[in-house]
Parts: C-alpha cells; structure tokens; sequence
C-alpha cells in the first residue's frame, strides 16, 4: 500500500451518502465522491452505526463508497473525521475505531489503497450485517 499520503477514504456507514445527517455534508462539501467500492471484511451492527473488521480471506465484503478529499483540505476534514470516530489523539483509550489504510475495490474491480474508520475492539458476540450493507441493513428494518 501507499504511504500515508492518499488522500482517499472509504466510508461504510453514516458517513455513506445521506444528505440529513451532518457529517456526509462534511464530506460532499470537501471531497469528490469517487464511486461504490467495497472492501474484504466483515460489518457488525453496533446499534445506532455499524463497525468494520478487515479481513483479506474469507469472501465477505463491507459496502460503501470511495471519497477522495481535496488534498488541502485533508487535514481539517480527517480530524473533524477522526474526533466524530472517537480515535482523534486526545480521545480516552481504549477507542473504539482506528483510521488505518485499507485495499478497496472500485465497482469496476480497480483496486485502491484508502484510508477507513476499523473496528478497534474484538467482534466476538457483535451481530454481523451478513450483507455487508449498512444502507440495505436500515432501509429492510
């Protein structure tokens, strides 16, 4: 993967296209959406937002959509991201996401490395979204 300068992100749950809530405008305002994208991995719910856990075997993928922010404007958008997540430096350990480069497929099968919010707990006991879709997971409940 990249080093840490992709400026790429993928995103999974409530920062997914959805013009109420107020962090997606944070992105549609600071990025250009970049197209449907999936990663090898598993989603749990975790009540009122889900959680990823990546996994490079096994089949299953998380669903969601690739954001590639202004260069610019990185910084400040991934730190409103990161406090939002709970994994911004002064959050209390231990946190529940982390910010970690992750190997996305775009809809067309490109590969590309992006930055995404990971589960930073065990998922033992977690309800798994089998779908791998947190917008399919809302809309059938």
């Amino acid at each position: 993967m990249k080093p840490d300068t992709s400026t790429q992100l993928f995103v999974y749950g409530t920062l997914r296209n959805d013009p109420s809530h107020e962090m997606f405008h944070l992105l549609a305002r600071n990025a250009k959406f970049v197209g449907e994208a999936r990663v090898a991995g598993r989603l749990y719910d975790l009540g009122e937002y889900p959680g990823m856990t990546v996994q490079a075997d096994g089949g299953k993928y998380v669903k969601g959509e690739l954001y590639d922010v202004r260069p610019e404007r990185w910084a400040d958008v991934i730190q409103q991201l990161d406090r939002y997540e709970g994994c911004a430096d002064g959050d209390p350990e231990p946190r529940e996401y982390r910010r970690e480069l992750v190997r996305a497929q775009l809809s067309n099968g490109r590969p590309v490395d992006a930055w995404a919010y990971v589960l930073n707990c065990p998922s033992r006991g977690l309800s798994e979204i089998t779908s791998g879709d947190y917008l399919a997971k809302l809309v059938a409940s």
